[in-house]
């Protein structure tokens, strides 16, 4: 990419942004750092947006004029959730400082050796660093230490765009070098509540019509449709999606349905990508929709949750609608995923999904067959009608104590016996 020759503006920071940065529990410690390293460092992108928007930053983003892992040396009070972190290819670092997600970059410059590549990069200063930024709103910082230690940076326009509440990109080859951002354009409309500026959506929709997404490698564009799913409002994230043209589309009222239904203990997230998976036309094929969601990396627990939910939900939902009893409810579930059970609701069977997802799977039988082995049943068939028998007892409310259950169980097992 090239560099516009216009450097960031610089203004004093204001006394409500200060306080918001002193408000920060890992302000003190990176400000200490910074200067105690002699090295420049600054609150960057969306933290300062968000603060400069009073809202609660997700995390905090770093920049330091140097080696990141020198600041990190001198942050004394550090909470690490694992070992001490190591420097990515880009010079990055994660780690928990005071409770806080704080991630450490180095200043940098970035070139695009070809579309959808991962950037080379080159250390830079801060007024360098932000033109890399992906829409003028994130193209801000903070000096928390060197030359421009309490000062606001913003490139021309940026904050501008803030008060607008409009996004635009630095340059008109932005989605054409880095296709995700065509994704962090529908999350960050739909989180902030901003809308793309005029030039940025016929940009982003030529991008998309000339197959930019195409030039990503499958685990990226899958970690992008996983992020634009962890949005705090994943619909919206994916309406912003599709109103720019991105290929992922879902039924809006079906899947806010679902998600009512999905349990705390559910993952909202792979509910709503099986959601839009299942509006594609290989949805119902399983072999398909597995090597999809391989292609765009998803792990084997995920991708199985997810083609169960996107793949089965019609036949689960007719399951549910004839089940006239808890026993025939949980014979209808036969192990799907509760995501699948949620989204198989919005179909057919609403009353049963819901008696399933809020009382039935959390009863659990009281015997084992090590109790019908000791009442004399052999090991065998036996055993398992027993244990199948005092199952459906407990899901039909016919036997809640573990002496009702194993009476069930003791007969269906001598009845299985004697055939």
């Amino acid at each position: 990419m090239q560099i516009p020759p216009a450097s960031p503006v610089t203004t004093p920071i204001a006394p409500t942004l200060r306080e918001r940065v002193a408000a920060l529990a890992p302000a003190a410690k990176l400000v200490d750092a910074g200067a105690r390293a002699g090295i420049a460092a600054y609150l960057v992108g969306g933290t300062v947006r968000d603060l400069l928007l009073d809202r609660e930053p997700l995390d905090i983003d770093v920049a330091v004029d140097g080696e990141p892992d020198r600041l990190v040396a001198l942050l004394d009070a550090v909470e690490l959730n694992a070992e001490a972190p190591t420097p990515t290819r880009f010079q990055t670092l994660a780690l928990e400082l005071c409770g806080a997600r704080v991630d450490i970059a180095r200043t940098r410059s970035e070139r695009y050796p070809h579309p959808g590549a991962l950037p080379e990069i080159a250390p830079a200063g801060i007024e360098v660093d932000l033109w890399r930024r992906d829409f003028s709103v994130n193209a801000i910082a903070v000096g928390l230490s060197g030359p421009y230690t309490g000062a606001l940076l913003a490139l021309p326009g940026a904050l501008e765009s803030l008060a607008a509440r409009r996004l635009a990109v630095l340059h008109d080859q932005s989605f054409i070098d880095d296709p995700t951002r065509l994704l962090r354009l529908a999350r960050y409309a739909a989180r902030l509540r901003f809308q793309p500026e005029a030039h940025t959506r016929a940009l982003a929709s030529e991008a998309i019509a000339a197959g930019a997404l195409k030039t990503l490698s499958g685990p990226r564009l899958g970690n992008e449709l996983r992020l634009l799913a962890a949005e705090q409002e994943p619909l919206a994230a994916f309406a912003a999606a599709a109103e720019l043209g991105l290929p992922w589309t879902l039924d809006r009222s079906r899947a806010a349905r679902a998600l009512e239904l999905l349990p705390p203990d559910g993952r909202g997230d792979l509910l709503v990508l099986a959601a839009s998976f299942s509006q594609q036309p290989y949805s119902a094929d399983a072999r398909s929709l597995k090597a999809t969601l391989d292609h765009l990396g998803f792990n084997a627990n995920e991708r199985e949750r997810i083609v169960q939910t996107a793949g089965r939900a019609p036949a689960l939902a007719a399951r549910l609608a004839a089940a006239r009893s808890g026993a025939e409810i949980a014979a209808a579930v036969a192990g799907s995923p509760v995501e699948a059970v949620a989204l198989a609701a919005t179909l057919s069977g609403e009353t049963q999904a819901r008696s399933w997802l809020a009382d039935l799977r959390h009863r659990a039988l009281a015997i084992s067959g090590d109790d019908l082995i000791a009442h004399g049943i052999p090991e065998g068939p036996a055993v398992g009608a027993g244990l199948a028998a005092a199952r459906a007892g407990l899901f039909d409310g016919l036997a809640d104590s573990g002496r009702a259950q194993l009476e069930l169980a003791l007969r269906a097992a001598s009845a299985q016996r004697q055939r």
